[in-house]
């Protein structure tokens, strides 16, 4: 077990309030626009606002992950896990993407410029089993959340730690984020810690809180 030297430094406390709040959100279906059939004629899924900053949100808490505390375990159904260091990981077959991002709190950014290991290539490493049709996810600062493995099988997910060409910041997932572009970004966790494929799906942090299972913005999949 580490000792307290050892362990990652958090900025923060939860934030009991936000949390309480964006609860109420799902309960009350807030910036629901109506629309669920709204058709991808338009690069903005239905009730969002561009913006061109990357607005901060997490639990409160910000893990200080130093490169030589990094580790990112890839267990559960499979041939092959693996528990890679930071040079293991970058040590990975290395290829750029460029996605948008969708908020579930109504704001979507485009043209976002990734770096890192793709989800595909993770996949082909461990082989997960016919039994793991689900993903799921844990984070330094105890956030879960989860996905079906077809999800995490698209061609634009990866596993990033650089954004616009630099180091991801920390307040951003770095050193190593998830990033589903295809979802609600809820779903794309920072400061991933595990990776499990699994035979059962399990809820994650706000999937318990009213969120949906799924996440789709073109569906406005926002509350359960």
């Amino acid at each position: 077990m580490p000792n307290d030297d050892e362990k990652p430094a958090l900025l923060g406390k939860i934030k009991d309030k936000l949390i309480r709040s964006k609860e109420d959100w799902a309960k009350q279906g807030r910036l629901l626009t109506g629309r669920p059939d709204f058709g991808r004629v338009n690069r903005l899924p239905p009730g969002q606002k561009e913006v061109t900053n990357w607005p901060v949100l997490d639990l409160g808490i910000q893990p200080h992950i130093r490169p030589q505390d990094f580790r990112l375990e890839i267990g559960g159904l499979m041939e092959n896990p693996v528990i890679w260091t930071l040079d293991e990981f970058m040590a990975q077959p290395q290829e750029d993407f460029v996605s948008d991002i969708h908020c579930v709190t109504q704001w979507s950014r485009y043209d976002n410029h990734w770096r890192g290991v793709s989800a595909r290539h993770i996949v082909e490493l461990v082989r997960p089993g016919a039994r793991a049709q689900y993903v799921l996810f844990t984070a330094r600062d105890g956030y879960t959340t989860n996905v079906k493995r077809m999800v995490f099988e698209e061609p634009n997910v990866l596993l990033a730690h650089l954004w616009e060409g630099k180091p991801i910041p920390r307040e951003h997932g770095g050193p190593v984020r998830v990033v589903i572009p295809d979802w609600y970004f809820w779903k794309s966790p920072k400061w991933v810690t595990r990776i499990e494929f699994a035979a059962e799906d399990k809820h994650g942090f706000w999937e318990l809180r009213g969120y949906h299972n799924e996440g789709d913005p073109w569906k406005e999949e926002r509350y359960s």
